[in-house]
């Protein structure tokens, strides 16, 4: 299935698992990553060092559709240590590191379907490869693999035991499909986990959401009107660090308890249609769709820079930037596209960063692996305790059980030489009695 049969030759393609990824030669360049990564992954290092003892996935195929990253390579590495036969592909057409697919195939003989830029029907093409290996688990980043199944292959569901979810999009997909009753497997919604959204969601995607827009344009941000469109976990780490680098931050939610919550941290709260007309930069980080549309984008100051930190690229209403358009569009920079809209004086540009997609994976690496060593260590211990449990589960969305958090909390801690105290015996005497009063 290679995408370059010429340089898998050279490499002789019959010694490597089956795979589609844009170029073998790559692999060194990739496995250096890799270990750059996992020197900053403590945690998920430890629990592999255990996987490799125990054993606890023995034959169990899983199939993963997440971002294939340096981060990512080192969980798939954790799986593969712990008895799986792991096979992966892109969550994001944008967000693969080719250096690191060409790793995985080469080095950790992990089959690996994604190529960078990669198109809509070759993105599903490679979901499809991972599927056709039958899977016992499968994890997700958006929930494109999991609907996938259950809409094309209704007759394989049956196969798969359990399965994870690590971003927030997913987990409402999920959510919704166990509400209409669509789903059939028990999946562990990874991104709930504390030790996941508290850390991964503010801190990674607040700073690889900027350094994705920094690295497109080379903007300063001091003194810009920064616009961000939620106010969530991500949306509160996106509005900190850009406040933090000097920016005039401007958030836009729909949800009262949020946008109390960012007036009392500082933060000027508007409705888009005001924010529009004195916006610079615009990021979208709320898990819905249309929050960027036409009527804000003829609104716009003109060189409005517009770049999206949600999972699809849904936030930012393409097609309608493209209809008010009407072809004047074209590159201004890697990453960068400039769209003219409106006529005569009213006419002025609006540039989207990373064709519209998650930004710190399209124009830059993604988070820090520091960061994804937490959310990482919650896929593989979820994988193993949702194999461990999935007789007694039912078909629906579970949370990380608390005391998987409790455990990463404290490896992490461990890790950054940071102690903290225990309760006394007389002390966890008083927080479980009523008795005991003024």
């Amino acid at each position: 299935m290679s995408q370059n049969p010429r340089k898998d030759q050279e490499h002789g393609t019959q010694d490597y698992v089956d795979h589609d990824v844009a170029d073998l030669e790559l692999a060194e360049l990739g496995h250096q990553r890799i270990a750059w990564a996992d020197a900053n992954m403590p945690v998920l290092a430890s629990i592999r060092e255990r996987f490799a003892t125990e054993r606890p996935l023995e034959g169990v195929i899983v199939a993963a559709c997440l971002h294939i990253t340096t981060e990512t390579a080192n969980l798939l590495r954790t799986l593969v240590a712990g008895g799986a036969r792991v096979l992966a592909c892109a969550s994001n057409p944008l967000s693969t590191q080719d250096d690191v697919a060409a790793s995985l195939v080469v080095d950790e003989k992990i089959s690996t379907y994604a190529v960078k830029g990669e198109s809509s029907e070759v993105y599903y093409r490679h979901i499809d490869a991972v599927l056709d290996g039958h899977p016992a688990v499968t994890m997700d980043d958006g929930c494109d693999l999991v609907t996938r199944l259950h809409r094309e292959r209704p007759e394989q569901v049956q196969e798969v035991r359990a399965g994870t979810e690590e971003t927030t999009t997913g987990v409402i997909r999920l959510r919704a499909m166990e509400a209409g009753g669509a789903l059939r497997y028990p999946i562990v919604a990874v991104n709930d986990a504390d030790t996941k959204h508290l850390f991964d969601n503010r801190y990674g995607t607040g700073q690889s959401t900027l350094d994705g827009i920094l690295r497109a344009t080379n903007v300063l941000l001091a003194g810009k009107r920064f616009v961000v469109a939620g106010y969530g976990y991500c949306g509160k780490g996106l509005a900190a660090r850009a406040k933090g680098m000097g920016a005039q931050v401007i958030v836009c939610e729909t949800d009262a308890l949020r946008a109390l919550e960012a007036v009392m941290d500082g933060f000027r709260v508007e409705p888009m249609a005001e924010a529009a007309e004195e916006g610079e930069i615009f990021v979208t980080v709320t898990g819905d769709r249309d929050v960027l549309r036409s009527e804000h984008f003829l609104a716009m100051r003109d060189g409005a820079l517009l770049a999206n930190a949600g999972h699809f690229d849904i936030e930012i209403d393409l097609q309608g930037l493209e209809k008010l358009a009407g072809g004047r569009r074209r590159a201004v920079r890697p990453m960068v596209e400039e769209y003219i809209v409106g006529d005569g004086a009213l006419a002025h540009r609006v540039l989207v960063i990373a064709e519209g997609r998650l930004v710190n994976l399209g124009a830059a690496e993604g988070h820090p692996a520091d960061v994804m060593d937490m959310s990482f260590a919650n896929q593989a211990l979820a994988v193993e305790w949702a194999l461990a449990s999935c007789k007694e589960l039912s078909p629906r969305v579970y949370g990380v059980p608390k005391d998987i958090d409790s455990t990463i909390a404290r490896l992490k801690l461990d890790t950054m030489g940071v102690g903290i105290d225990e309760l006394s015996p007389r002390q966890r005497d008083y927080l479980s009695s009523w008795e005991t009063g003024t």
